[in-house]
């Protein structure tokens, strides 16, 4: 039974639906419309919706799973459940390692894009004091329990939003229907890139998954999560398309060679200060994505320990019932990789193809609840029954081969390095 002060730090439905969608808009979406636009064209506009549609189809996977879970983990405990403790440790073990490896790399993009406001702010000492004091208030911020974490993820999500509300609802006035031609660059399709623009496009999606390893923080998971994965997906994918459709009607094929496509399309028809309205939006959103990704990544560790297969010192808790050692640990590690890293292109990759170790195991984990589950009572089904599971494989394997053999090593690479760990570890023989 849940006292009171526990009843008010979990999350209501319409935080739950925040807090997700504040995951996925992040910096990438204020640079989306120029690269896909440079391989495809216009037709980048129906691979998003090609992409979008695909990423329903994984989201629903996550939604039905869902329904007999309710503690933290997410990925990691439908892997377990279904496969075993190897399979789940493995996924566990990178579902945590890759959330560190993205904080870390968001707040070095949070830094540079501050010292792009302040040059003072721009030298490479200066830049890690930044980080090291954003990190650091995260951390306190999340020790301090789930209610102000709530509170400021909620406020952060909708003032990333009226940016780019801003953008569609003033730029659409300006979009001109010659901008639309030619379908594709020079004329003509290029063969193979249909399937690079989707993969690019995908990435922008990539952390939609995230909330449901927070499960254990929710107000009813097993009801609220399913519904909530389906209204994010759709949210964003409606965002990220109607974005697309205004900027390559202000801009045309200019926008292929925008580095900054978003901040100059909207100064083009309002001048500096829609250049400066995006540009502060892209601070606020990786800012927001931040507070997300430091609420949801420590608890990546504690559903480790929760089952035996972390210390289990990880999942203790304070007065707020906030994880505090695993909180302090994420911060930690997250730090050191900001520090030394270099560049975030690299890590920013290396984030998003690794998550296809948690969106697999997921798929496949639909067709075992299936048969291991069937008289379980669940909130959500997906329709067409197997059929769906099925496509979100397919999808999941032919984007794979759209990357390169080294990025894909670089990937999965933490699947590597989990296995000695997970032989070596004590904690996973001990008993509940």
């Amino acid at each position: 039974m849940q006292t009171k002060e526990e009843n008010k730090q979990k999350l209501g439905f319409w935080s739950i639906v925040l807090f997700g969608i504040n995951g996925i808009i992040g910096s990438g979406i204020f640079l989306l419309p120029s690269t896909p636009m440079k391989l495809i064209g216009i037709g980048s506009i129906f691979v998003l919706l090609f992409d979008a549609f695909l990423v329903v189809t994984i989201a629903l996977c996550f939604a039905q799973d869902a329904n007999f879970f309710d503690k933290n983990g997410g990925p990691y405990l439908y892997a377990k459940d279904a496969f075993g403790n190897f399979i789940g440790y493995e996924v566990g073990f990178v579902t945590w390692a890759i959330r560190m490896i993205a904080e870390a790399a968001a707040a070095f993009a949070f830094a540079t894009v501050l010292g792009s406001f302040f040059p003072s702010l721009s030298n490479s000492n200066v830049r890690s004091v930044v980080i090291a004091v954003l990190i650091t208030a995260l951390a306190v911020m999340n020790i301090s329990g789930v209610r102000l974490t709530k509170i400021v993820n909620n406020i952060v999500t909708v003032g990333k939003l009226v940016p780019l509300i801003i953008f569609v609802a003033v730029g659409i006035f300006f979009i001109k229907g010659t901008n639309f031609a030619p379908f594709f660059p020079d004329g003509k399709y290029t063969s193979g890139s249909f399937g690079q623009s989707a993969l690019t496009m995908f990435f922008a999606f990539t952390g939609f998954e995230g909330i449901a390893v927070a499960a254990g923080e929710m107000d009813n998971p097993k009801k609220n999560l399913p519904k909530a994965m389906i209204i994010i997906v759709g949210a964003v994918a409606s965002v990220y398309v109607l974005i697309q459709l205004t900027a390559i009607g202000i801009m045309g094929y200019k926008l292929a060679g925008s580095s900054t496509p978003l901040m100059d399309a909207l100064a083009k028809v309002t001048g500096n200060f829609g250049k400066d309205l995006i540009t502060a939006g892209s601070l606020i959103s990786i800012g927001g994505l931040l507070v997300a990704s430091s609420f949801i990544t420590p608890r990546s560790g504690v559903a480790l320990a929760e089952n035996k297969m972390m210390p289990k010192i990880l999942a203790k808790r304070n007065k707020k019932n906030a994880p505090y050692v695993a909180i302090i640990i994420s911060a930690i590690v997250s730090l050191v990789i900001a520090l030394f890293n270099s560049t975030f292109a690299d890590l920013a990759l290396i984030s998003a193809i690794s998550r296809f170790a948690q969106y697999i195991p997921t798929i496949i984990a639909v067709l075992v609840f299936s048969k291991t589950k069937k008289s379980q009572p669940i909130n959500f089904k997906i329709p067409l029954g197997p059929i769906i599971p099925i496509i979100a494989l397919a999808v999941s394997l032919w984007l794979l081969i759209q990357t390169s053999i080294q990025e894909l090593i670089w990937g999965f690479g933490a699947l590597i390095i989990a296995i000695p760990f997970y032989f070596l570890t004590p904690f996973r023989h001990f008993k509940e």
